[in-house]
């Protein structure tokens, strides 16, 4: 399989890559890094980790000028798409697609051969997340029960490109996180490649649960409506800590609280304060990584004026006191990575 993407701007391919389609369970994991840069108005960076039937690319582009951005795979494969950006517009041959791309949404879509033709827009942040399958791969992670996706299954059956859904749903706080474990991950050679294999199974789990499992969001909720709760979840995200309450978060975005609150919950799958009580978690979570700060002192910058209320909290969403990661962090951490899978 070749993947192939190529920027208006300049005359060679940005991305090149080719990978065996067999799945070897013992073939290596390979990474690379790609920076462009001009200036400050031009900027692109792309991780590229690829093994034999799988290639991850997480790309980041800004520009001072418009550009066209082809993107081509050449041969049958899945892929879990992962979007963070607006107002680019799509041309996919095949597939009947959105014309614009939405930020924080995901599919998964089925391909004979691929080619997007993508127009970025300057001055736009520009942000992607796609994972590419080749057929072996994908069977060997879905054990190839079809039940999971009946009439998807058939369109790969018969080599018809399609999406998993007619549109791109929501981000859901599980497929926020485990992106963020991704890119996040410091692990090297065979660690690493069980790991990320891992998180794409996981991660897989979560598209097809937010997908298929829950309501069609568009029509529950308009396009103005979604955008505030977008900005929402935004403001949550960016100082989780010092979360705002229902009614200012409400104020903050012009909606009403019963809209707010049935929204979110329709949009990222979970409530407003259970959002926010994660975030927190999960945050301690990587604070209590540094041997050198106390409870008290993880508690405090995860936004708890109450040490004890912290630990009820921690104790609730994990199962384990913050006293206890404290004394043997590997080990509890390895328990709590089980129980994520497992729910």
């Amino acid at each position: 399989m070749k993947i192939k993407s190529t920027l208006s701007a300049y005359e060679k391919p940005i991305l090149k890559i080719e990978i065996k389609e067999h799945y070897d369970p013992k073939s290596h994991l390979s990474e690379e890094n790609i920076h462009i840069e001009n200036g400050d108005l031009e900027n692109i960076k792309s991780t590229i980790l690829a093994t034999d039937g799988m290639v991850l690319i997480d790309t980041q582009m800004y520009f001072e000028k418009p550009q066209t951005e082809v993107f081509e795979i050449s041969d049958e494969c899945i892929v879990m798409d992962f979007i963070n950006c607006n107002n680019i517009e799509t041309d996919i041959e095949q597939l009947e697609n959105e014309k614009y791309l939405k930020d924080n949404t995901h599919n998964i879509f089925y391909t004979t051969k691929f080619k997007g033709t993508f127009k970025i827009p300057a001055f736009e942040q520009t942000n992607y997340l796609c994972i590419i399958l080749t057929k072996d791969f994908y069977y060997n992670i879905i054990n190839e029960d079809w039940e999971l996706h009946k009439k998807f299954s058939k369109n790969i059956l018969l080599k018809k490109s399609t999406y998993l859904t007619s549109k791109y749903s929501p981000f859901t706080p599980g497929i926020q996180w485990i992106i963020h474990e991704i890119k996040s991950c410091t692990r090297q050679g065979a660690l690493k490649k069980m790991y990320i294999e891992t998180k794409i199974k996981e991660l897989l789990i979560h598209q097809l649960e937010a997908i298929i499992e829950q309501p069609i969001v568009s029509e529950i909720i308009n396009e103005d409506e979604y955008a505030k709760l977008q900005e929402a979840k935004q403001i949550i995200e960016k100082d989780c800590a010092h979360a705002p309450t229902l009614t200012e978060l409400s104020r903050m975005i012009s909606l009403n609280e019963f809209k707010l609150k049935k929204g979110f919950k329709a949009c990222f799958g979970t409530t407003v304060k259970s959002y926010i009580i994660k975030l927190r978690m999960e945050n301690a979570k990587e604070l209590f990584k540094s041997k050198g700060l106390t409870v008290s002192e993880v508690a405090y910058k995860c936004g708890y004026k109450d040490v004890s209320h912290f630990s009820a909290a921690f104790k609730s969403f994990y199962g384990f006191s913050p006293q206890k990661i404290k004394i043997n962090w590997d080990i509890i951490n390895f328990w709590i990575t089980g129980i994520l899978l497992l729910g």
